[in-house]
């Protein structure tokens, strides 16, 4: 007797299909059994998934005559209603036969198919590295975005958009084995303030003579490998608070795409863009990240628009504190959107903050037990993200007894207060008054 199988190749299939799974074998015997298994850990582990036994079926006759001289061909299916991603791997047909001569002896032979599961992405994000992040007006700052795409499988194709236009952007290798979390390295080491730029120094790159405008310090990293384009601009054409930023025509871009497995069979996959910011061309910038997948009909995005903060919100509470209170000062929002996540750092005007300290960082800030002394305390709070910066200002009103202030007053029968306990309780008044009308 003879028997040869074989099990038809399958596509890639997607999470949530049905599957089935086919075994075509040939022979002139006697139908002994048809065992599926699925094969794991890199085939030393072999688990039954269908057998079918001849002996004890009811259908047998039904199947084959193994009387019959001629060749006879069977198929046996295995259907997988809604394939998981933990379906993914190879599968075993094997088949047994008797054998015509002896019908004691069992001839057998199998197949193998492998079942490719793809899985779409479940999530996709974008996020700025390095928040939140300080602003800084005189000194251009490397900027990365990161674009985190989690349950796809295999790794998907991650690219960047500005404004819906596909970026060009310079590859960048991918960090060594066993590295931890990458950090964008700098881009750019030149000061790009030209407010900063020595007299001397413009006075040559005025008068010309054959010397080229030079910096304090060579361009370095990665962004010296295309030609930098700067500008000689005498110290009292551009304003120190507000310098005016000398970049390259077009940014140069930086990408970094790199993914790792994760414990249920997908991939994380991870993409990184990097350039010298500009606040004054990449305030309400919109990025986009986009993802193509096979087991998608079209691409998946996520979009965030870069933006200074503006015009915060802050509120205070207790509304009206009194001495003793636990006063709460907390920035609610912005009248923007606003994209990274800003960096809050408040002070006291002319003065330290309660607990000493010069500035504290934070959304909140929070008083434990004022005392009167706070009373009309100025409190200024600094948002600011790599885009820029913005204060807001609130007071401090306290309101108390009269014996919680520092008030000299006579307590003999028929006398008046001394001028200047007079002047202290008048002026509380006076606050009081305001505070209620």
């Amino acid at each position: 007797a003879y028997l040869t199988v074989s099990i038809e190749p399958l596509p890639p299939v997607v999470v949530g299909d049905a599957v089935t799974l086919k075994c075509n074998f040939k022979t002139d015997g006697k139908m002994r059994e048809i065992v599926w298994y699925r094969v794991t850990d890199g085939g030393t582990i072999k688990q039954k998934i269908f057998t079918f036994d001849a002996m004890f079926s009811t259908n047998f006759s039904q199947m084959e005559n193994y009387r019959k001289r001629e060749d006879l061909v069977y198929q046996s299916t295995v259907r997988l209603p809604e394939v998981r991603i933990s379906d993914n791997g190879p599968y075993e047909c094997h088949v047994g036969i008797y054998d015509r001569a002896t019908r004691e002896k069992v001839v057998l032979a199998s197949g193998n198919v492998f079942l490719n599961v793809m899985a779409p992405p479940t999530s996709i994000s974008v996020l700025a590295a390095d928040t939140p992040a300080p602003f800084s007006r005189y000194q251009a700052q490397n900027f990365t975005l990161v674009c985190v795409v989690s349950g796809g499988k295999p790794a998907p194709l991650v690219y960047f958009k500005r404004d819906g236009e596909p970026i060009e952007a310079t590859p960048l290798p991918e960090p060594p084995a066993g590295a931890g979390s990458w950090a964008p390295r700098n881009l750019l080491h030149r000061d790009l303030d030209d407010t900063k730029v020595p007299k001397s120094l413009a006075a040559d790159g005025e008068a010309g003579a054959g010397h080229p405008f030079a910096t304090a310090e060579p361009p370095r990293g990665l962004a010296a490998e295309r030609d930098s384009v700067t500008e000689a601009i005498p110290e009292t054409v551009v304003s120190r608070e507000f310098p005016r930023w000398v970049h390259v025509a077009e940014p140069i871009y930086y990408f970094r795409h790199t993914h790792a497995p994760v414990s249920d069979g997908t991939v994380e996959a991870r993409a990184t863009l990097t350039w010298t910011l500009n606040p004054q061309i990449d305030n309400e910038a919109l990025f986009s990240c986009e993802v193509k997948h096979p087991a998608l009909s079209m691409p998946m995005q996520s979009e965030v628009t870069l933006v200074a903060p503006k015009g915060p919100k802050i509120t205070m509470t207790p509304t009206r504190a009194r001495v003793g209170d636990t006063v709460r000062i907390l920035v609610q929002g912005f009248q923007n959107e606003v994209f990274p996540e800003p960096l809050f750092t408040w002070t006291r005007v002319g003065s330290r903050l309660l607990d000493g300290s010069a500035e504290h960082d934070g959304k909140e800030l929070v008083l434990e037990r004022v005392p009167a002394e706070l009373n009309g305390s100025m409190y200024r709070c600094t948002a600011q993200n790599p885009l820029g910066s913005t204060d807001t200002h609130t007071r401090l009103i306290v309101f108390g007894t009269l014996h919680d202030l520092p008030i000299l007053v006579s307590s003999s029968p028929g006398s008046l207060p001394s001028h200047r306990g007079f002047r202290l309780v008048l002026a509380f008044t006076l606050t009081v008054i305001l505070e209620l009308t």
